[in-house]
């Protein structure tokens, strides 16, 4: 399987408001800067479409890390909530129906087809592709 970087993020004017997401993959010497924008969504909204857009793009099973500065991104994978939800029917903790999981589902889907590997990162610190990413979610906020 091909080996690929991922960087992701996302970003709103006002939560809920306009919002944005960006991500920048990397294959071998090869970069893809994509973005794009929803008028009325949350930031989370946006971190876990910046995922699904970018995962969406390979064209076949991958090794995949995916950098991300969204604590719920990444907790959800590393501490394994989904598995939960799942089990409770698509309930949280408070058995109340898990917020955006029509995006979880995809991103369930997703990663069912490659293997990911989620990593945190610091935000609007000096990873220089999480700061490229959150420049191309916040310019894409404009277009929405």
């Amino acid at each position: 399987m091909k080996d690929i970087t991922i960087y992701t993020d996302g970003a709103c004017s006002g939560n809920p408001g306009p919002g944005g997401w960006g991500a920048v993959l990397f294959y071998g010497a090869h970069k893809k800067e994509i973005s794009g924008s929803a008028q009325n969504t949350t930031n989370n909204r946006m971190e876990l479409q910046a995922a699904i857009e970018a995962m969406s793009l390979l064209k076949e099973p991958c090794n995949v890390t995916l950098y991300s500065d969204s604590a719920y991104l990444i907790n959800c994978f590393q501490q394994g909530w989904y598995k939960g939800w799942q089990r409770n029917g698509w309930k949280n903790s408070k058995n109340q129906p898990v917020e955006n999981q029509d995006l979880w589902k995809e991103i369930l889907q997703l990663t069912g087809t490659h293997k990911v590997t989620f990593v945190k990162v610091k935000g609007h610190a000096d990873n220089e592709w999480n700061n490229r990413c959150d420049e191309l979610a916040t310019g894409a906020i404009k277009r929405a």
